[in-house]
């Protein structure tokens, strides 16, 4: 899957996984599980070639609010910029 023996980052032990991953495109995001190759030391997640192409695809789609093969999970919010905590910030 990966043409990796061990982690490019660290040099730690790689272990396949199902992780979840959020994307963004424009204003919208998705969350999936996919798999991949996770360095048991350091966390680095490392994807095959495949599913980063598919990343793209869905980024794009998100971007260009084609919404075909996704399922609304409800509603994404941001704290408002008045929120009390001022270390705190919206993504938006």
């Amino acid at each position: 899957m990966i043409p990796f023996e061990k982690c490019p980052v660290c040099g730690g032990e790689l272990a396949s996984k199902k992780v979840e991953k959020l994307l963004r495109g424009g204003g919208n995001m998705v969350s999936l599980r996919v798999d991949a190759e996770v360095c048991q030391y350091c966390g680095e997640r490392l994807y095959s070639e495949e599913v980063v192409k598919s990343f793209e695809e869905i980024r794009s789609k998100l971007k260009n609010n084609e919404f075909t093969f996704f399922q609304s999970l409800g509603q994404s919010f941001t704290v408002d910029k008045e929120w009390p905590n001022k270390a705190i910030h919206p993504t938006a």
